[in-house]
């Protein structure tokens, strides 16, 4: 067991081309694990108690300086506060610039297929699954915002384009989240938008949740950059006289 994992005590599987949400509760941990390779997982997060609150991907970067996620950076809120840490990571980089592939993306690149007629063959693409589950929380196409798109690296070429990486992530390569709030969290495992690949992308993704162990004075994320002991501290003063 890792360090920074007390327990994992549910674990699930996500099929490529599939979305899902849940409430996950601070002190939590998330394991992502690429089972096949090549995985890419959009992800989401909501401040449960105010869901006008959400993932800042332009904060999350400019206030740690840099372009690209990995261990020791922090997800922050449009609130100053942190959502999650990332404490362990195998790739050293995941992104939140490039956003979500959308149905005319899918369609052009690998045809017309849908639920009624093809059930789980069909292909869905990212945008449309995060409105299927944010409309199980009362929101809407305006609530969505730049997401993360873990196991997936963009860089830019010669020419000055963003491009996606190719075998970026291998099979087994994993990264872990310990939630600093409570968050709702949307996530699915459509294609990345810059995604080229002659077939649709099946790549599957497993999650383990659990608990973490408790952070630590000296703790990595809190530390790696001078805005993130200040993120954590905007934490402690959200959760005062909330119990453990």
């Amino acid at each position: 067991m890792s360090d920074m994992i007390k327990s994992i005590d549910y674990t699930t599987e996500l099929p490529g081309g599939a979305h899902w949400s849940l409430r996950v509760r601070r002190g939590s941990i998330m394991r992502l694990t690429d089972i096949k390779g090549a995985a890419n997982l959009g992800m989401l997060f909501y401040n449960p108690e105010n869901l006008l609150e959400r993932y800042n991907a332009p904060d999350t970067l400019k206030c740690q300086h840099t372009f690209k996620l990995t261990r020791g950076n922090c997800l922050y809120s449009d609130m100053g506060r942190i959502f999650a840490s990332i404490v362990e990571d195998s790739l050293g980089w995941h992104e939140t610039v490039a956003g979500n592939s959308h149905a005319s993306h899918v369609e052009s690149l690998w045809g017309t297929r849908d639920y009624q007629h093809d059930r789980n063959d069909w292909k869905q693409n990212g945008h449309d699954a995060f409105l299927v589950e944010l409309a199980k929380y009362g929101l809407s196409a305006a609530d969505l915002a730049a997401n993360i798109n873990w196991f997936s690296k963009v860089m830019v070429n010669d020419e000055g384009n963003l491009q996606l990486a190719a075998d970026h992530s291998q099979a087994g390569d994993q990264v872990t989240l310990r939630f600093e709030m409570d968050t709702l969290v949307m996530m699915h495992t459509c294609p990345h938008p810059m995604n080229r690949s002659t077939d649709y992308p099946q790549s599957r993704v497993q999650i383990e949740l659990g608990v973490a162990e408790a952070v630590q004075p000296d703790d990595y994320c809190m530390h790696f950059r001078a805005e993130n002991t200040r993120g954590f501290q905007n934490n402690a003063l959200y959760h005062i006289g909330i119990g453990e």
